[in-house]
């Protein structure tokens, strides 16, 4: 029992670590991501009844910050960098690359492995998922739009951009909600047909699953990243400004979203009544500090390997180190809030 909040304290360092030096090894697992990530979203779904998902007014002001967000960084950022370009001697093409992959930092969607952390700490698995939705489907609709402005020799096309988005991300989060609703519809209708009704309900083991299979999943992605950086051909400064701010980034819109979901709360009533049956560790919490804690998770926790991609797919490919970063600062911060819950 000691070693396993000992682990759940300081999983995250741990995997990072495995991945970073056994990065030759691991990088290749690369195909076993989608199941990982199917069986990850698919027990987590499985705690939540698709019924209980609410919009809250958090989620409108969490994506309305995060879009005027972006805009802003991206816009004041090249505005800045082209005022000390002479006196920095940067280049136009150093400028594109440092406003282009902060400015990714912050429009990526939530992560499909938000609620996961969420949970642990006390916050709404329901209201997360429902924003983790919700924040892709933003996304995918955002990006095609903006993307042409900030990179116009791309030549992005909206119809056939999102599409491709859309493919990337729905059957990651689609797949697993539609699977686990089957499962808990066709569980409960089998007990009504024999006369004794059942709510589907996972036990504690399967229920602790999501966590320990982002481990494994943490595992693999900061492998990848090791190795890009160590492969490819970066620049010395662009690779601090863009690893600084990736940092601040994190560290901003994880206090933002804290602050909003403080101020903005989800109401008493609804899907939030059953968050201890699903989530015990919300019991401690008043209904301010849990709204605190999921919105500080919806916007700060980014799907950062979507994040990657739509750098290197959309934007110049040395932009996607931003993102590359972001998992890392990221994970720190989660394993920091994760070893503060504890000791509490």
């Amino acid at each position: 029992m000691i070693f396993r909040r000992l682990f759940d304290r300081y999983a995250l360092i741990i995997a990072m670590l495995i991945g970073a030096v056994g990065y030759r090894w691991f990088r290749h697992l690369d195909g076993c991501m989608p199941t990982l990530i199917f069986l990850m979203l698919f027990f987590t779904f499985c705690k939540i009844n698709p019924l209980d998902l609410r919009l809250r007014a958090w989620h409108a002001i969490v994506l309305c910050c995060q879009l005027a967000l972006t805009a802003g960084i991206y816009y004041g950022l090249r505005c800045g960098l082209q005022m000390c370009a002479a006196q920095w001697g940067l280049t136009p093409m150093d400028i594109k690359v440092m406003s282009q992959g902060i400015m990714v930092c912050v429009i990526m969607p939530t992560a499909t492995a938000a609620p996961i952390i969420a949970g642990k700490l006390g916050g709404s698995i329901q209201n997360l998922t429902t924003f983790s939705l919700l924040s892709n489907i933003v996304t995918a609709l955002v990006v095609p739009a903006f993307f042409p402005i900030v990179n116009p020799s791309a030549h992005i096309a909206f119809l056939p951009a999102m599409w491709h988005i859309l493919c990337r991300v729905g059957p990651m989060l689609l797949g697993p909600f539609i699977a686990a609703w089957i499962l808990r519809l066709g569980y409960e209708a089998y007990y009504r047909h024999k006369g004794a009704p059942r709510s589907f309900a996972l036990s504690k083991t399967w229920a602790s699953m999501p966590f320990y299979l982002w481990v494994v999943l943490l595992i693999v992605l900061i492998a990848r990243i090791t190795y890009t950086l160590l492969v490819e051909d970066y620049t010395g400064y662009a690779i601090v400004v863009l690893c600084a701010g990736a940092l601040i980034t994190c560290l901003l819109q994880f206090a933002l979203g804290r602050w909003i979901g403080y101020q903005f709360p989800a109401s008493s009533h609804g899907a939030d009544y059953c968050d201890v049956l699903i989530n015990p560790a919300a019991a401690d919490y008043s209904i301010n500090q849990k709204s605190s804690i999921t919105a500080g998770q919806a916007f700060g926790q980014k799907n950062t390997a979507l994040g990657v991609w739509l750098a290197q797919m959309y934007l110049h490919p040395l932009s996607a180190i931003g993102p590359a970063a972001y998992i890392i600062w990221q994970n720190l911060f989660n394993s920091w809030q994760l070893w503060y819950a504890g000791r509490k």
